[in-house]
């Protein structure tokens, strides 16, 4: 095996300079959810815009998401094994924005104001017209720096909207494809 040599004290870039460079990579966008069943009556959906979506493996089948150490999704996903991602087309601009945004309103509000349906495997709200939509159940959680990613198997994938083109995020940017 091969060890690159390592400097005593290598300089760390800085997170500016971190997520300049990483702008420059297109990313489509995505919005995970989940159903929190001890939160009200009903329990309560909760969701967060993310770009930091990625397939791991075939068999099983894997994907892995990203989500800030400490916040609302990653204190629930903590309690809750099953979520469920979906993919947005461009016609999900603004919901994209709006699950994104700091000190927003109550999701409670942003889920009733959105077309949606349940999953019927994790009971978390499906986006309408998502390009396409899977369901899993986390297999590990591994923390990393200032977040945690979650390992899951896919228990179900579906592709509504084959026709669609997806909502990318791209130097700071939601952008189209040309």
């Amino acid at each position: 095996m091969y060890s690159s040599p390592q400097p005593a004290a290598a300089p760390l870039a800085t997170p500016d300079e971190f997520r300049a460079a990483l702008s420059q990579l297109a990313a489509g966008v995505t919005l995970v959810t989940v159903h929190d069943p001890e939160e009200g009556a009903n329990g309560e959906d909760v969701g967060m815009t993310a770009t930091s979506f990625l397939s791991v493996s075939l068999e099983p089948p894997l994907v892995l998401i990203s989500v800030r150490e400490d916040s609302r999704m990653d204190e629930v996903l903590s309690r809750v094994d099953t979520w469920a991602v979906s993919l947005l087309g461009e016609e999900h601009k603004a919901l994209g924005s709006r699950f994104a945004m700091k000190g927003r309103l109550s999701d409670r509000l942003l889920f009733a104001d959105t077309p949606h349906r349940r999953g019927p495997l994790s009971g978390a709200p499906l986006i309408d017209r998502a390009l396409a939509t899977v369901e899993c159940r986390t297999e590990q959680r591994i923390a990393a720096g200032d977040h945690t990613l979650l390992l899951g198997r896919v228990l179900e994938a579906r592709v509504p909207d084959p026709g669609g083109n997806p909502l990318l995020y791209f130097r700071g940017g939601y952008r189209r494809l040309a």
